[in-house]
């Protein structure tokens, strides 16, 4: 994952020669709603994590709670010395449970980890290495089928532990999209996250800073109930008729 002051040099605002030719009236108008964006909030720093490991491990424990709780689960695993593929292996099942608790769900998210850690072990001798020098689509296929692992988790892991080239889509993504008019709620994850990776083919860093991004809109104005659309950066384009 690059440096933070790598993101900010490599991440510019984006010229409008620099998009694909997409017609206006069918696509989300993405490098102005990333530029607004950028402009007001900065680069996020996103996902923290101090190696690839640890970044999965959070990616992992992130689903359903906060930020906050997670990382109090990965510094307990931390002080433990359980912050690598083969201790997770080794550590009977409750004291993981007991170390996690605060990630809510821990029981699931145990095994989700040991899961993990049992496949790269099985696939690829427990190296994070020849796992992510997997081309993408095929490695994608094969997080998907370890136990308690979505799309969501999947992508996280590839783009943020792997630097490979795909867009994370949540919550906050689908919220956006639907709440400016650009899909119903029956939108499939794949559609959606094609929307962004069509737009921006193979920019790792912009789809790491985007996404961030949006995650931050979604927690701080784009609320499921009582939105602030009129605070928000991308607030002028509802305004606009998106």
């Amino acid at each position: 994952m690059s440096s933070p002051q790598t993101l900010v040099a490599d991440l510019p605002v984006i010229p409008n020669h620099a998009i694909q030719n997409q017609p206006r009236d069918a696509q989300p108008p993405l490098d102005e709603y990333y530029n607004s964006l950028f402009t007001t909030l900065g680069p996020q720093h996103w996902w923290p994590g101090k190696s690839p490991f640890e970044i999965i491990v959070g990616a992992l424990l992130v689903q359903n709670t906060s930020w906050k709780n997670v990382e109090i689960a990965i510094s307990n695993l931390r002080d433990a010395r359980l912050l690598t593929p083969a201790a997770i292996r080794r550590v009977n099942l409750r004291r993981l449970q007991r170390l996690i608790r605060s990630s809510g769900y821990f029981r699931q998210k145990a095994r989700k980890l040991k899961a993990f850690c049992a496949f790269l072990q099985a696939e690829y001798g427990g190296s994070l290495k020849r796992m992510f020098a997997t081309p993408t689509i095929a490695l994608r296929e094969k997080l998907l089928g370890i136990w308690g692992i979505g799309p969501e988790t999947a992508d996280s892991i590839l783009l943020y532990a792997g630097g490979h080239e795909v867009f994370v889509v949540d919550a906050y993504t689908k919220r956006l999209l639907q709440r400016h008019g650009w899909i119903d709620d029956k939108a499939k994850y794949d559609d959606m996250r094609w929307i962004f990776e069509r737009r921006f083919p193979g920019n790792v860093e912009l789809f790491n800073e985007f996404h961030a991004l949006i995650v931050n809109v979604g927690k701080t104005w784009c609320r499921p109930q009582q939105p602030k659309c009129d605070e928000c950066p991308l607030g002028r384009y509802l305004e606009e008729g998106r």
